[in-house]
């Protein structure tokens, strides 16, 4: 016999977007289900953002020690090292399942009602999840399904052909991997397999590494790649792998065909709305290519049919669909809320890492904008100094009548954690002379971000 549950808010997934809507909506003291078929937290807390950037810190902390045993200028030396990959992927999985238990505690806590199960759409009020004999009235439904991975038909999944998923699990490293696509996905991950002893080749069809970024904050990571060994197949694509000889088939852009060796294949090309296997089209949603087409307020084309995250297209970024459940849940408060931030921040945790806020120069000049900008480089920084890197700058984007701050882009060690002081500086609308005459403190890598303010007015102090 069918249970039938009835609620205010019915949320699908439990991912970024999907459990901070259900923990905010559960604050506001909304009824709210949330349904998840797999594990609570989603692509970015199980086989994403998390466990990705705890391997990136396994391989940096391995790749500096095998470094350290062959001489290094700090005066350290030590034994070359061994890796227990096992272990590190259990260290990785550790941590994964400390934060995903506490999303489910924190969804107890704030009286949210879990349904693990697969979501099938019967109407944009009714809901049934599959094997669970259920099913659930709504009066608001949030769909909150995220991306999955664009998979490529000439290189189907299985065996020595694997996704981000099966890369962030590895049972050992293999001697030789392929990286098809070099966007961030693929060089996070080349970079540190590469920091884990694999030889590391990368294949991407556009002329460039990181395509969505321009070639002056790409250009220190492309060192990094050279001087890691990593080997760069620019404009060449992909035709096949032949398991026999263990060989992609790449063409390069004379037309030619090249058999690269590999024990394993990454497809790292993308990700794309997760849209499929759950009903959505009975909704017959207004769609914006592969993507839900929503509105300022994350409302769908049916009303009070909600749509959030990478399911809502790009930027398909965590840290988004975060803001917009959290709006989402507010708005079925009878709150008024529109989703305009000024700038979202994109980190790419590559070697150094990248970050871009706002508008960069290519972007303000095309919109017929007259702008300042400078940059600051990290060669100059102290802090940089005192850790081996100074590679990389900080780079500010102003219009030049009246100064306001446009953007913000930086490469370098540790820049990641730059990002908040430059989305905020834009969503207050901070002049150069606000950054600039705001002490920072020394030795910091923020310091590179007042000297980049100062270097736009004409007096940069340290350059």
């Amino acid at each position: 016999m069918q249970q039938t549950l009835s609620t205010t808010l019915l949320i699908i997934g439990g991912g970024p977007g999907g459990y901070v809507a259900a923990i905010r909506a559960g604050q506001l003291g909304i009824p709210t289900i949330l349904i998840e078929g797999q594990t609570l937290g989603g692509t970015c807390l199980n086989v994403g953002c998390i466990p990705s950037k705890a391997l990136i810190h396994v391989a940096e902390q391995f790749h500096q020690t095998t470094r350290f045993s062959q001489g290094s200028s700090l005066g350290i030396s030590v034994q070359p090292p061994t890796l227990d990959i096992g272990q590190s992927v259990n260290w990785k999985n550790g941590i994964v399942d400390r934060l995903t238990s506490g999303v489910a505690a924190l969804l107890k806590k704030n009286k949210v009602q879990v349904i693990h199960g697969w979501a099938r759409i019967i109407d944009g009020k009714t809901v049934e999840v599959e094997g669970a004999g259920m099913r659930i009235q709504c009066e608001h439904l949030l769909l909150a399904t995220g991306s999955t991975s664009v998979n490529l038909p000439m290189l189907p999944l299985g065996g020595p052909i694997i996704s981000s998923t099966e890369a962030l699990t590895p049972s050992a490293i293999p001697k030789r991997l392929i990286v098809v696509g070099a966007g961030y996905i693929g060089l996070e991950l080349g970079i540190a397999y590469s920091k884990l002893g694999a030889d590391v080749s990368v294949v991407e069809a556009r002329d460039r590494i990181l395509p969505a970024y321009d070639q002056e904050l790409t250009q220190p990571i492309a060192e990094t790649l050279k001087t890691l060994g990593v080997k760069l197949y620019l404009q060449h694509s992909v035709e096949g792998f032949d398991p026999a000889t263990q060989t992609l088939q790449v063409c390069n852009p004379e037309g030619e065909t090249l058999a690269l060796e590999a024990d394993q294949v990454l497809v790292a090309v993308g990700r794309r709305p997760h849209t499929q296997g759950w009903s959505l089209e009975a909704l017959a949603l207004d769609m914006n290519g592969a993507a839900i087409k929503i509105d300022e307020r994350c409302q769908t084309s049916m009303r009070n049919v909600w749509a959030i995250g990478d399911l809502a297209g790009e930027p398909m970024l965590a840290h988004r669909a975060m803001a917009q459940g959290e709006m989402v849940a507010e708005l079925v408060a009878g709150k008024q809320r529109e989703f305009n931030p000024v700038a979202i921040a994109a980190v790419c945790f590559t070697d150094p890492e990248l970050v871009v806020v706002g508008k960069t120069p290519q972007e303000a000049k095309a919109e017929g904008l007259e702008v300042l900008v400078a940059n600051f480089p990290f060669a100059a920084n102290g802090r940089a100094m005192t850790l081996e890197s100074k590679s990389g700058f900080v780079r500010v984007v102003a219009r030049s009548d009246n100064h306001l701050i446009l953007g913000w882009q930086a490469v370098g060690v540790g820049v990641s954690e730059l990002s908040t002081a430059f989305a905020q500086s834009l969503e207050m609308g901070a002049r150069l002379e606000d950054i600039a005459g705001t002490i920072h403190a020394h030795p910091t890598l923020g310091e590179a971000v007042q000297e980049a303010a100062l270097r736009a007015l004409g007096h940069a102090l340290h350059l």
